[in-house]
């Protein structure tokens, strides 16, 4: 079944968009999610959240290692927003122009485990200079996202500075995703689903366009049923779950379509993506956005992903 297309007029603009600024919002918005308030967020962040054991060894695709891997994913693949830092971007945007991207601007490598220091990830960007970069370059630059470690010692200075980049972000017509979450000595279950719809809630409050989270698990419970409070918690800010490691594409396709079952506004693939060869990296982008954007079943996104259809 096609999903019912949104016009601008039916486009939800917070108020922390001044009046000049809202056509570019709901233009943004649009765009992102092809018209269905569904995003397809294609995650390419992970050089530096994940050094390069997510880039090269034992059935890894023997060229992920090169970044241009990623550009080629984004500018063939059908996508919503491509997430990376600005510097990548810079690099390399000069050849994929019409990708259009979302701007990481915190990231943190994964090197000093959390119990030795409580997690914190600093701004690499502001949103200043990713608006002055997207003028400069005159990239398809759609928003810019940030990462909050919620539980962790530092979460106060985490909570100001991804209230400012929403604020900020939101003044320019951009679009704001957050990533949240939990972790640190006091987090005794990151995927607690208590905790993950806590972490929604607070995106929520910050006023986030979208919050990507880590997707909950408890035992002995239904999925859909546990994902589902953290939809309600996060109410008009959609929630959009990890990927997560590599796995079949079978299994990875039949979760998210769990996810859009119970209200899921789209997914955040890395691993599952670029970790393949490019042509089949494409063929499960086509498969993801069948399911995220086309509202397509899950058979019919498996064939799609086989070559059958």
């Amino acid at each position: 079944m096609s999903l019912v297309r949104l016009k601008k007029s039916q486009v939800v603009i917070p108020l922390d968009v001044p009046r000049a600024f809202r056509r570019t919002y709901s233009r943004n918005f649009l765009t992102a999610t092809h018209q269905t308030g569904r995003l397809m967020l294609f995650a390419g962040d992970q050089k530096v959240e994940h050094l390069n054991k997510d880039f090269y060894g034992r059935g890894i695709n023997s060229g992920n290692g090169d970044p241009r891997h990623l550009f080629e994913i984004a500018s063939q693949g059908k996508i919503g927003l491509f997430a990376t830092q600005l510097g990548l971007i810079a690099r390399y945007g000069m050849d994929y122009r019409k990708v259009p991207y979302l701007i990481k601007l915190n990231s943190k490598t994964d090197i000093v485990p959390t119990r030795q220091k409580e997690p914190y990830s600093e701004l690499l960007t502001t949103v200043e200079q990713a608006v002055e970069f997207k003028k400069n370059s005159r990239l398809n630059i759609l928003g810019v996202g940030y990462t909050i470690y919620l539980g962790s010692g530092y979460e106060p200075q985490m909570l100001h500075t991804a209230a400012q980049v929403i604020y900020q972000a939101h003044q320019h017509g951009m679009l704001a995703i957050i990533w949240v979450y939990p972790r640190g000595r006091a987090v005794e279950d990151e995927t607690d689903p208590h905790l993950v719809a806590g972490a929604t809630g607070v995106a929520a409050c910050l006023g986030a366009d979208f919050v990507k989270v880590n997707y909950p698990k408890e035992r002995g419970e239904d999925s859909k049923e546990i994902f589902q409070e953290a939809v309600m918690s996060a109410g008009r800010t959609g929630v959009i779950c990890s990927g997560g490691k590599s796995v079949p594409a079978a299994e990875f396709l039949k979760d998210l379509q769990d996810q859009l079952e119970v209200g899921g506004a789209g997914s955040a693939t890395g691993r599952n993506i670029h970790q393949k060869p490019l042509p089949e990296a494409l063929k499960i982008c086509r498969a993801i956005y069948a399911l995220t954007i086309e509202g397509r079943s899950l058979k019919e996104a498996l064939k799609i992903y086989r070559g059958r259809a």
